[in-house]
C-alpha cells in the first residue's frame, strides 16, 4: 500500500493562513493558500502567508495546488507561491476566474488554471481525486476526496448545512457526501472556527429578516456595510433592496467587479435601472441605499471616513441610517468602536447585527456532527481554528465515540503518517518561519524589524552625528543630537549635551589606543549612550550614532 502523509504549513492554532500538503507516496498535492492578517504587536506587517521552503525544495513532486473558494484565508497566498514555483492550479469557474485576475496584476504568466466542476471527478499524477460541493458564503465552494490505496483522505472546506438553499451555485449534495463515506474514508479534515456554537449555523446565518423592518422604517438615506467577501450576505442585501424598489450605490469598485463576475458566468444578475452608477451618483440623493464594503479593519476605517466627512463619495448626514452588516469580528473591536463614536458624534442612527446573531457560515457543532456521521472517517483531525477550537472539535468526535488514538490534533508542520490504514507516527516536523509581507515585495521582515519598530513606537529615536577629519579623527563638525518621540530637546539641554560628550568621547579614547575603526565605535557609543539615556529618562530609545570622515 501507498504510504499517505498529511499536514499543515498553516492554519492550525491560528486564524486564516490556511494550506494543507497530502503526499500519496512521492506525489504532492496541496490544498488552499491564504493569508492572516497580522497581530496589532506585528508593526507595519500588512499580511503572513505560510512558509514556502518545503514546497520550493520537492517542487519536482507537486501534482497541483487545489483552491475550494476564493476568500483571502485560502487564495490570497497564492501569487506569491506562483512567483517562485509555477504547478497548476485546480479550481471552481468563479474561482478561476478571480485567480486569473490576480495573477494578472501581479504579472505572472505561464500558470495553467483548470476549471472543476463542484462535482467532478479526475485522475491527477495517477491518482484519482473527486470533488463535491458544499455551502459556504462563497458560490462554487467545493470539498475534496483523493483516493489512495488506504481510503479517501477528505477536506471538507468550509461549510454550513442549509437545507433551504436553492440557488444551485451553493448547494451541497448530502447524497453525494455519504456516498463517499459508503467507499471508505481514512481521515477527515475539517473546520473548527465554529465548533462552539451548538446547533446548526443555518438559519442563523441569513440577515433578511433582521435588516428589512430596519429598511421599511427608514425614509432617508441607507448607508449599510459588509465584507466584501461575505457574497451570500451581500446578494441578500440587494434583493432587499430590490423588493423595497429603492436604488443602490456601490462604494467600492472591487465588490462591483466581483459582482461583474457573477453576472459573466449568469449566476446572480443585479436590474440595471435600480444601480445608480458612479458618474451619476449624487451626496444630496435621498431614496438610495449606499453599500460600502471591504475587508476587516479597514471596512469600519471607511465607515469613519465616511462620518468625518473625508470620503470622495459620501458625507454621512444625520438623517442617515446606517447598518452594520458584518458583525465585529476579533481584531477589529478598536476600529469598530471609532467609527461608532465618530458617528455619534455627528448624531447618527446605527443598527449593527451581533455576532451572536448573526453567525458566520462556518459549521457550528451539529454541522460537523453531520459531516463525522456521513463520512464515518477512520481518523479524524481537526483543522482551521486557534488551539481552544480544535481542541472543542477533538471533544465533539469523542462524544460521537471515536478514540482518542483516532483523533489526530496536529501543529503547523507535523505530519501523520499513515501505512496499512493505521496512523504509524506523529513525530515528524517541519521547521516552519512566518512570512511577513511589509509592502509589495519586502519580504524580509524578521523578528528584529518588529522590534525595531516596537521601539520607535514606544520610546522614540535617538541620532547622534559628528564630523571626522579623516586622517587625524579630530572632530571638525558637531556633535549634532536629534530626538523624535523620547525627550523635548529645550528641556534637556544637560542630556543633549552629554550625549554629544559619550559620542567625542568613545572616538578619542579609540584614537589613542589606536583601535579606532567607524563601525566599532558607533557600536560602544551607543551602548553606553543607551546606559546613559536608560538612566536619566526610563527609556531605551533606538540609538544611532553616525560618524562622517571628511578629506580635508
Amino acid at each position: 500500500m501507498e504510504q499517505v502523509r498529511v499536514f499543515a504549513l498553516g492554519g492550525l492554532d491560528e486564524n486564516g493562513k490556511n494550506m494543507l500538503v497530502v503526499e500519496v507516496d512521492n506525489k504532492i498535492y496541496i490544498i488552499e493558500a491564504g493569508l492572516k492578517y497580522p497581530d496589532t504587536d506585528q508593526l507595519g506587517v500588512e499580511f503572513i502567508i505560510p512558509d514556502f521552503t518545503y514546497l520550493i525544495e520537492n517542487k519536482e513532486r507537486i501534482q497541483g495546488i487545489f483552491i475550494t473558494h476564493a476568500h483571502d484565508d485560502v487564495v490570497a497566498a497564492l501569487p506569491y507561491l506562483l512567483k517562485q514555483i509555477k504547478v497548476p492550479v485546480f479550481t471552481g469557474a468563479l474561482t478561476a476566474n478571480i485567480i486569473h485576475e490576480m495573477l494578472k496584476k501581479e504579472k505572472i504568466k505561464d500558470v495553467k488554471i483548470h476549471r472543476l466542476k463542484r462535482s467532478s471527478q479526475q485522475t491527477i499524477g495517477g491518482v484519482k481525486i473527486r470533488t463535491f460541493a458544499m455551502t459556504h458564503a462563497y458560490p462554487d465552494t467545493f470539498g475534496i476526496a483523493i483516493l489512495t490505496s488506504q481510503g479517501y483522505i477528505v477536506y471538507t472546506g468550509e461549510f454550513i448545512v442549509d437545507y433551504d438553499m436553492l440557488q444551485k451555485e451553493y448547494r451541497c449534495d448530502i447524497n453525494e457526501l455519504s456516498e463517499i463515506g459508503k467507499r471508505g474514508v481514512l481521515c477527515l479534515l475539517s473546520e473548527s472556527q465554529g465548533v462552539e456554537r451548538s446547533g446548526h449555523t443555518a438559519p442563523h446565518h441569513r440577515i433578511t429578516s433582521l435588516i428589512e423592518p430596519i429598511f421599511e422604517k427608514s425614509a432617508g438615506r441607507i448607508l449599510i456595510s459588509c465584507y466584501h467577501q461575505s457574497l451570500f450576505r451581500i446578494i441578500e442585501i440587494i434583493e432587499l433592496v430590490k423588493k423595497e424598489k429603492k436604488k443602490i450605490f456601490f462604494h467600492d469598485k472591487e465588490m462591483r467587479r466581483l459582482l461583474k463576475h457573477l453576472e459573466d458566468m449568469k449566476y446572480y444578475q443585479i436590474p440595471k435601472e435600480m444601480e445608480v452608477s458612479t458618474s451619476s451618483f449624487r451626496d444630496d440623493m435621498e431614496d438610495v441605499v449606499v453599500l460600502i464594503t471591504g475587508s476587516g479593519k479597514n471596512l469600519f476605517r471607511t465607515m469613519s471616513n465616511i462620518a468625518n466627512h473625508e470620503d470622495k463619495h459620501v458625507s454621512f448626514r444625520s438623517s442617515d441610517t446606517i447598518i452594520v452588516a458584518s458583525p465585529v469580528v476579533s481584531g477589529t473591536e478598536v476600529e469598530a468602536n471609532n467609527m461608532e463614536n465618530d458617528i455619534y458624534r455627528e448624531g447618527g442612527r446605527i443598527f449593527s447585527l451581533s455576532s451572536k446573531t448573526v453567525l458566520s457560515m462556518h459549521p457550528s457543532s451539529e454541522d460537523l456532527k453531520m459531516m463525522l456521521y456521513l463520512f464515518r472517517p477512520q481518523y479524524y483531525m481537526p483543522i482551521k481554528g486557534e488551539y481552544r477550537h480544535l481542541y472543542m472539535n477533538a471533544n465533539l468526535a469523542m462524544n460521537m465515540g471515536y478514540r482518542p488514538d483516532h483523533i489526530i490534533v496536529l501543529d503547523n508542520g507535523q505530519i501523520a503518517v499513515f501505512e496499512e490504514r493505521s496512523l504509524v507516527s506523529t513525530e515528524q516536523r517541519l521547521e516552519l518561519n512566518d512570512t511577513l509581507i511589509d509592502g509589495k515585495e519586502n519580504w524580509d521582515v524578521t523578528g528584529v524589524v518588529l522590534k525595531d519598530r516596537e521601539v520607535l513606537s514606544t520610546d522614540g529615536v535617538m541620532i547622534v552625528a559628528v564630523g571626522l577629519n579623516a586622517k587625524t579623527k579630530e572632530v571638525i563638525n558637531g556633535p549634532d543630537v536629534q530626538t523624535r518621540g523620547l525627550i523635548y530637546l529645550k528641556d534637556a539641554d544637560y542630556i543633549i549635551k552629554e550625549v554629544g560628550n559619550i559620542l567625542e568621547e568613545s572616538i578619542k579614547d579609540a584614537v589613542k589606543k589606536h583601535t579606532y575603526d567607524n563601525l566599532n565605535v558607533r557600536g560602544e557609543a551607543r551602548d553606553k549612550i543607551s546606559r546613559y539615556l536608560m538612566k536619566e529618562t526610563g527609556k531605551r530609545p533606538m540609538v544611532l550614532p553616525v560618524i562622517i570622515e571628511f578629506s580635508v
